[in-house]
């Protein structure tokens, strides 16, 4: 199993996109699936309910609610580990942030310009290649 923080923006792709062949449809599959362990935090749960419950995305109840049981009940709940550096957009920090407290984590976006160049910040692409290993 591969223990990662998903992005905000990965699931509002997966839930958007009608093509489940997509990088970000295959990601969230995976995690369904249970070939991905997420890692979370009360803040980035905070920020995907803030996020996916936006009108515009047309996200149903159902559908984020959902993810939001999948991920309490089969994630790993962390704290942050303090990273220094400053980031383009500070609000992506705690994603960084949870993904350094477990050895060998992936954090999965579609931002990579957002994070410090680190091999754990992959694309939803890049992720897949991973699990095909």
């Amino acid at each position: 199993m591969i223990y990662a923080v998903i992005d905000t923006n990965v699931f509002v792709s997966a839930y958007l996109t009608h093509n489940l062949n997509s990088a970000t449809s295959k990601v969230v599959e995976a995690l369904f699936r249970g070939r991905i362990c997420p890692l979370y935090n009360e803040e980035i749960m905070a920020k995907y309910e803030e996020v996916l419950s936006r009108p515009h995305f047309d996200i149903s109840d159902n559908e984020r609610q959902s993810l939001f049981n999948y991920i309490r009940l089969n994630g790993v709940a962390t704290e942050r580990t303090s990273f220094d550096e400053l980031f383009a957009d500070e609000d992506d920090r705690v994603f960084y942030e949870v993904a350094l407290t477990e050895e060998d984590s992936f954090l999965v976006t579609g931002n990579l310009k957002h994070y410090p160049v680190d091999p754990r910040v992959v694309t939803p692409a890049q992720m897949v290649a991973i699990l095909e290993g």
